[in-house]
């Protein structure tokens, strides 16, 4: 029987289950977050059950609220233990190289999370990009962090070294303080960026890892391709892709139709037509995309209406507050107020 389109992609959840965790040891019951967003403690008991990855990105938000905790994501990625990714740590541990055990993280990270994707370059550094398939890109803060920050300490792990990423950047905006980012990775954290990644220093690739052992990594290559192969496809669905596209464009202004259709290898023909097969067009996808950025940044409360108005793509604060009110029925400042929009 064929899965539930809606439910795709999927993952082990393993970031939920360190959210979970973190909750109890604060004294606050994980059980009613997870209900509101479709999963149970005992789901999450079961290391083999897959979850829509959308859930564990709605869970971590609430978690995060239920902690006051903002940075929940980077603050799980500080402390857990990456023996808890399983099958993934260790036939990256044993590579025998740190460009090795990237490599392993691009092929395999589907086992662990259809949703993220990985890519590595290898030029004047060795670049680790993440990037998403099949879920929205500016409804997730938390996993990402804790994925890019996850990351960067794992590779310090296997190399029994500090390294220092080049440069970090991360997708979505943040307003707050960052410092204790900036200080974990040892270089200034940029937000807003058009990629999420991290730059090691290009001799980085050939560090030889603490733990490598080929014999080991061999018979693990093994498992997880046939973990791999037992993974369903999961192509991104075209709305989810267009609005991953436009996402980072918005401040700068250069949100296109061709622009977004060039990116995405299609002619902007063929992008209106496949958008219409969906009963959707371009400038429908904007809108929504805006309305549900806007409802975010105005509900995290670190933006300044007028940075909103600006992350958004409008170059006038009263265009921005026309738009709102057009969408939601509210003004931005009653947003804030605790108003519920429409629709």
């Amino acid at each position: 029987m064929p899965r539930d389109l809606t439910s795709l992609p999927t993952t082990l959840a393993g970031i939920s289950r360190l959210a979970v965790a973190r909750l109890a040891g604060a004294g606050i019951a994980a059980a009613p977050l997870l209900n509101e967003v479709g999963l149970t403690e005992d789901m999450l008991a079961d290391h083999d059950q897959r979850v829509p990855s959308r859930r564990q990105v709605a869970f971590l938000d609430r978690a995060a609220t239920a902690l006051g905790d903002d940075c929940l994501g980077f603050t799980l990625a500080q402390e857990f233990d990456p023996r808890a990714m399983g099958l993934l740590f260790y036939v990256m541990a044993s590579s025998q190289t740190l460009g090795d055990a990237t490599q392993r993280i691009a092929r395999y990270s589907a086992i662990t999370n259809e949703a993220l994707v990985f890519s590595i370059a290898e030029g004047s550094g060795l670049t680790v990009t993440l990037s998403y398939a099949g879920l929205p890109r500016h409804c997730d803060r938390h996993q990402a962090e804790f994925c890019i920050f996850g990351a960067i300490r794992v590779c310090r792990i296997l190399t029994g070294a500090n390294l220092v990423p080049q440069h970090v950047s991360i997708a979505h905006h943040r307003s707050g303080d960052t410092s204790a980012m900036s200080r974990f990775a040892g270089t200034k954290v940029e937000f807003g960026a058009e990629t999420d990644a991290f730059v090691l220093q290009a001799d980085a690739r050939e560090r030889h890892l603490v733990n490598a052992d080929p014999y080991l990594n061999d018979l693990l290559q093994t498992y997880c391709e046939a973990a791999l192969s037992s993974r369903t496809t999961n192509a991104s669905p075209l709305r989810v892709s267009v609005e991953n596209a436009i996402a980072p464009l918005l401040p700068h202004g250069k949100v296109r139709a061709e622009v977004i259709a060039r990116q995405l290898g299609l002619s902007e023909r063929t992008l209106a037509r496949r958008l219409a097969e969906e009963g959707l067009n371009f400038s429908e996808v904007l809108r929504q995309l805006r309305r549900d950025l806007a409802l975010r940044y105005l509900n995290d409360g670190d933006h300044h209406v007028s940075k909103v108005a600006w992350l958004l793509g409008f170059h006038e604060v009263s265009a921005f507050s026309h738009a709102f009110k057009q969408w939601t029925g509210l003004a931005p400042s009653q947003m804030r107020l605790g108003g519920t929009p429409n629709g």
